[in-house]
């Protein structure tokens, strides 16, 4: 993801702590932690050839990284449905994947719907797309909404009708981008509260160059983190633990869903981060969360 990307020189400079816990969070976390909430780390690929021979076995064919990741994650962003429409057909191969695991799909909203023009007269796109979604039954996590960094809050009854539209048997998380949707308090409220009561999700993104998207604001008792690394640079140490401690709030206070999705700008160290935030939540919050698992590479006779 190159969202928010800025140069590694200046990662040292920023200011990466995070929000405050937003007073509109009380209307939403009143009560005490739940029995089991569902806790879910991911990423937003299955399909990385730096992983072979680290966390893939080596000579591991693409079409069987799926196979391999539901063994090191427990959920996946699935960017592949932003870019294709898929039918029952492909998606039933993928849940076949994840077998009798505890494993949660959360399809980013197909592009044409959402990037290409309007939101208004997508009925058939827009069905076609929750079509073959629904596909994934049990495996199906929250759809992800995203609109363009254009997208501005002048376009807010356009979103908020199409949002108003959705089917309501399905948790949804909605992405903005553009900045002025946080540069007004009262815009921001007005997202937010309209969200809260469509029962819609607002996802937090936490990236360098655009510390507003990391609003913390939380409109169902579920949230959905997109964490975006910087290849293992020091700060993204220090920021994980920061997460880990608002997370335990979170959880404290009774939220019943959360779903971490680790990106990188490049995707290769994306593992080694994950193992550093998973122990870290099993630590703190006591958990039992699966992480990636490293293969150990055998020593050369002459090494």
């Amino acid at each position: 993801m190159d969202f928010g990307r800025v140069p590694e020189a200046e990662l040292d400079t920023l200011d990466f702590s995070l929000a405050k816990e937003p007073v509109f969070n009380k209307g939403i976390l009143k009560g005490k932690p739940v029995k089991d909430p569902k806790v879910y780390i991911g990423c937003a690929k299955w399909g990385r050839t730096e992983w072979v021979g680290k966390i893939y076995p080596p000579k591991a064919k693409e079409k069987d990284f799926l196979d391999y990741y539901v063994d090191h994650y427990n959920s996946i962003e699935l960017n592949a449905t932003h870019y294709k429409v898929y039918g029952e057909a492909g998606i039933k191969k993928w849940t076949a994947k994840a077998g009798k695991k505890d494993f949660k799909f959360c399809p980013k909203m197909y592009q044409g719907i959402t990037h290409r023009g309007s939101l208004k007269g997508k009925d058939f796109i827009t069905n076609e797309f929750f079509r073959g979604i629904v596909a994934f039954e049990e495996f199906l996590g929250p759809v992800f909404i995203q609109v363009s960094e254009t997208f501005s809050p002048k376009r807010k009854a356009e979103l908020f009708d199409f949002l108003k539209s959705l089917p309501k048997d399905l948790q949804f998380f909605m992405e903005v981008r553009h900045p002025d949707w946080f540069a007004k308090p009262d815009i921001a409220e007005e997202l937010f509260s309209t969200l809260a009561a469509m029962n819609i999700g607002a996802v937090v993104t936490d990236t360098a160059g655009r510390r507003d998207c990391a609003h913390m604001h939380l409109t169902v008792l579920k949230t959905f983190i997109r964490y975006v690394g910087n290849s293992l640079h020091p700060t993204d140490y220090t920021r994980i633990d920061e997460w880990v401690e608002r997370m335990k709030y979170w959880l404290d206070k009774g939220m019943e869903e959360l779903y971490f999705f680790m990106h990188m700008h490049d995707e290769a160290t994306s593992p080694e981060l994950t193992v550093y935030l998973v122990d870290k939540m099993n630590k703190k919050l006591g958990l039992n969360l699966i992480k990636p698992k490293f293969i150990e590479k055998e020593e050369g006779l002459f090494d």
